[in-house]
C-alpha cells in the first residue's frame, strides 16, 4: 500500500515556498521598488538556501542579481564582481572566469567593458598571452583579431 502524504505550500504574491521560514523571509526582502524580474531572481535564491543578501540591493538590476546568483549556485566568489561597477555582461564574463579557474584579476576591472572581458578571457581559456591587447582602448574587434591571430 502507497503511503500517503500531505504537503503544505505558502504563498507570497505569484510565488510559493514549501517551507514557511522562506515565505516569511522572502516578505521581509521585498519591497514595492523592486521588479518581478528581481523578486524572481530573491525567490530562485531563498529556495536554493543562497545568501540573497548579497545581491539584494537596489543598485542590482535583475540581470546583475542573476549573474550573482548563478555565481553563489556554482559556489564560486562572488565577491570579485558583486559590486555595482560591473554591468551583468561584465559580471557573466568574470564568472565564466572563475568558473574555468583563470586568474580573473587580469580583466575584472571597470574599464574593460564585457566584449572586452570577454576576449581576454577566450584568450586565458586558451593559454595565450594576452598582453598584447590587454588595453581598455583597443577595440573588443581589434582584440577579437589579435585573439584569433595568436590562435594560429
Amino acid at each position: 500500500m502507497k503511503e500517503i502524504t500531505t504537503t503544505t505550500k505558502y504563498n507570497v504574491g505569484n510565488f510559493e515556498f514549501n517551507d514557511f521560514d522562506k515565505a516569511k523571509k522572502f516578505t521581509t526582502l521585498i519591497d514595492e521598488n523592486l521588479t518581478e524580474e528581481q523578486e524572481n531572481e530573491l525567490y530562485l535564491g531563498l529556495i536554493k538556501d543562497l545568501n540573497v543578501e548579497l545581491y539584494n540591493k537596489p543598485e542590482f538590476d535583475e540581470f546583475q542579481m542573476q549573474q550573482i546568483r548563478l555565481g553563489l549556485e556554482e559556489k564560486i566568489e562572488v565577491s570579485i564582481y558583486a559590486k555595482p561597477k560591473f554591468n551583468f555582461h561584465q559580471m557573466n564574463n568574470i564568472r565564466l572566469g572563475l568558473i574555468k579557474g583563470i586568474d580573473v584579476s587580469i580583466y575584472a576591472k571597470p574599464e574593460f567593458n564585457g566584449f572586452q572581458m570577454r576576449e581576454i578571457r577566450l584568450g586565458l581559456e586558451n593559454g595565450f598571452d594576452v598582453s598584447s591587447y590587454l588595453n581598455p582602448d583597443i577595440d573588443w574587434k581589434e582584440m577579437e583579431r589579435i585573439r584569433l591571430w595568436l590562435s594560429l
